[in-house]
């Protein structure tokens, strides 16, 4: 029996209860369902990446590190960002290592944004944006990308930009819908804020999963966004590791001090043992270089093996996840699907009008293929089963 408190109190979160993603893990476990649904590798990380670890807690590297991060880690950052991007970054003023990637967006969010600021960002969008900016006392405004392609209406965004606006959320490879930002986009981008005190969030943790040999094109190739941005990235969504929760943020000095104000009071600082193994790993380039192909081959996996199935693939230029079409077959909710598919077939997706704050449903459900081959195989033949109800 849970315990019952006699405090009033008010919810600065009202509206945020149980989501279908709890409703889907629930429904999951009773069925035993193949999980195509969750954005984490179900695959084992390289095991120098767990010996790496093992050896920095026996070598005693267990206590707090540094607030910023391990200077070791933070150079390699640096090096990366300058050979890959074109930008210059600060080792000791301009790169936190961060407490998972999901805590650098809420310290950005937080340390830069104020009660009455409005905040525009672009839906479907990964749920946690909203929120953070609605806990600061701002107004998160949400604009729909342009379907069938999931990209950006610019003149929406022109016509969005007010006096009161403070930043601007972007998410580049995109989840869920997989697709990317383009160098036009980027001028746009650059266009639209130039000679405005509009801070760019670029939450950029699959910047080194890129399709078909095309480039990331994150706020770090363009000079004038790059003075403006804060970026986000993942060490757990590169090396396989999302348990782990480490992740670093990139922005100017002035910027990145009033991030760092906030991050110190709410990690101080991430986990030691995993920053000494992340700077002994990413040493060699190839162990992200080499993450684009890795995952175009299990893209490309499941689009074949969904090729006779019911659904049409829309196109995925980066990221863990496809989008499934449905609407040519069954009339049914995304989220209707979505029980049925669990309940009848044994295999997890998620409704896409879970990544939209007043449930937009396009028929679409979101696949991640960021699975072993086994389940990927697995996942695929019950698709294919699917039937019209």
């Amino acid at each position: 029996m849970t315990m019952r408190t006699p405090v009033q109190f008010r919810s600065k979160l009202p509206d945020v209860g149980t989501t279908i993603f709890t409703v889907i893990g629930q429904l999951s476990a009773q069925h035993n369902a193949i999980n195509l649904s969750q954005g984490a590798p179900n695959f084992s990380p390289d095991p120098k990446l767990i010996a790496g670890v093992t050896k920095a807690m026996q070598d005693n590297h267990n206590q707090y590190a540094s607030m910023t991060g391990f200077g070791p880690l933070k150079t390699l950052i640096a090096e990366k960002v300058a050979a890959l991007y074109g930008s210059t970054y600060d080792v000791d003023d301009e790169i936190l290592i961060t407490a998972s990637a999901s805590e650098g967006l809420y310290s950005a969010i937080s340390g830069l944004v104020h009660p009455g600021d409005e905040v525009i960002y672009f839906e479907p969008s990964f749920d946690s944006y909203a929120p953070i900016v609605r806990l600061q006392g701002a107004t998160p405004v949400a604009l729909k990308l342009a379907l069938p392609d999931f990209t950006v209406n610019w003149d929406e965004v022109r016509a969005a930009i007010t006096p009161r606006t403070r930043m601007i959320i972007v998410n580049t490879p995109h989840n869920p819908s997989g697709q990317v930002f383009s160098a036009h986009d980027l001028e746009l981008l650059a266009e639209l804020t130039r000679n405005t005190d509009i801070i760019i969030l670029s939450d950029e943790v699959y910047e080194h999963i890129v399709f078909d040999g095309e480039r990331h094109h994150g706020m770090a190739t363009h000079p004038a966004l790059a003075e403006r941005s804060v970026i986000v990235s993942s060490f757990g969504k590169t090396f396989h590791v999302t348990g782990w929760r480490v992740g670093y943020c990139l922005a100017p000095a002035e910027l990145m001090t009033e991030i760092c104000k906030v991050h110190q009071f709410l990690m101080f600082s991430a986990d030691t043992p995993m920053q000494y193994a992340f700077a002994e790993y990413m040493a060699n380039p190839d162990t992200y270089l080499s993450l684009a192909a890795f995952y175009q081959r299990k893209r490309d996996l499941m689009q074949t093996l969904l090729a006779e199935s019911p659904f049409k693939l829309l196109p995925s230029a980066g990221s863990f996840f496809l989008l499934a079409k449905f609407d040519h077959f069954t009339d049914e909710s995304d989220s209707e699907l979505v029980k049925r598919l669990i309940t009848q077939y044994g295999v997890a997706t998620i409704p896409l009008s879970a990544f939209y704050t007043d449930g937009t449903d396009n028929k679409l459900i979101r696949l991640s293929f960021a699975k072993d081959e086994a389940t990927l195989r697995a996942g695929a033949q019950a698709l294919c089963q699917v039937k019209p109800r």
